[in-house]
């Protein structure tokens, strides 16, 4: 599977990491506020990237992101990982595939290169790979990294443990914890006058965008604050499982407003390959131009 392509952030370099591609769900049970009328004429430019024409479900990539800047080398989010613990999805369910590692080590990087891991908020299929699984422990993945993620998000996910949706604080957040290697921090954290942090509360409380500059040029990975290029165009669709669907709104019409027409490239976490591009107008909405 090819997964290493690149893109340039002024004097950055980012390269996908990509982990498997996923038939999710169909569009009205993935987003509970669209109609088969709204879908409809859209369907067309959907298929066969973004929508499945055999399943009727829409694609999402499940993807990382390698930054590599002049004093740093960061991955934004870390897939489902092995062997974690998450009954609801079957494809992520005690999985064990090392193609990510394998597209990590095609990049030119090992585990042990990584000084930071941003997390965009801490759900399983975004922090996975935040460990693995030695001698019946769960260790950091990365060892001499920091992994990076909102206070805010900690807690939440802290709070929610053994709801009923896996074991994602026990076998993905709470090791790196005790590691020593949690770096909590607020919802705005800069790291160096090159990567910062946008709070993008709604799909979770703690969630974050991860945003890069570069002489002049500005990128940002989105996480999961939007899932579909189809909420480009309605971007009310919120997605099942936000948490404040209202909130969600809100900030993914925000972002697309702040994204639209400035030429910043927008790295997502799960629209079609090569999922990245800019946010333009479209009427009163928007739309997601791949390059090229």
């Amino acid at each position: 599977m090819e997964t290493v392509d690149s893109w340039q952030v002024g004097d950055i370099k980012v390269t996908r990491i990509l982990e498997l591609i996923e038939h999710f769900m169909e569009p009205l049970e993935m987003f509970p506020d669209a109609t088969e009328e709204a879908l409809s004429e859209h369907r067309a430019w959907m298929v066969p990237h973004a929508l499945c024409p055999d399943t009727n479900r829409i694609i999402l990539p499940i993807q990382s992101y390698l930054v590599q800047t002049a004093q740093h080398t960061v991955l934004i989010d870390s897939c489902v990982g092995n062997d974690k613990t998450f009954p609801w999805n079957e494809n992520w369910n005690q999985r064990r595939d090392e193609t990510f590692l394998r597209n990590l080590a095609a990049a030119g990087v090992s585990p042990d290169d990584i000084d930071f891991v941003f997390c965009t908020h801490l759900h399983v299929d975004h922090c996975g790979w935040n460990t693995k699984l030695v001698d019946g422990r769960w260790v950091p993945t990365f060892p001499n990294a920091r992994y990076v993620m909102s206070e805010t998000e900690f807690k939440f996910t802290e709070a929610n443990a053994g709801s009923g949706s896996g074991r994602t604080f026990e076998e993905n957040v709470q090791p790196i914890a005790e590691a020593g290697q949690a770096l909590l921090v607020a919802m705005d954290h800069t790291l160096d006058d090159t990567v910062w942090l946008e709070p993008t509360p709604g799909h979770t409380p703690g969630h974050v965008a991860v945003h890069l500059t570069s002489r002049g040029h500005d990128g940002v990975m989105c996480g999961d604050l939007i899932h579909s290029p189809i909420q480009c165009v309605f971007p009310d669709w919120s997605f099942k499982f936000d948490v404040d669907r209202e909130q969600s709104r809100v900030t993914r019409r925000k972002f697309l407003e702040d994204c639209c027409g400035s030429g910043r490239q927008v790295f997502t976490a799960h629209f079609p390959l090569p999922s990245v591009g800019r946010v333009e107008e479209r009427g009163d909405a928007f739309r997601f131009d791949y390059p090229g």
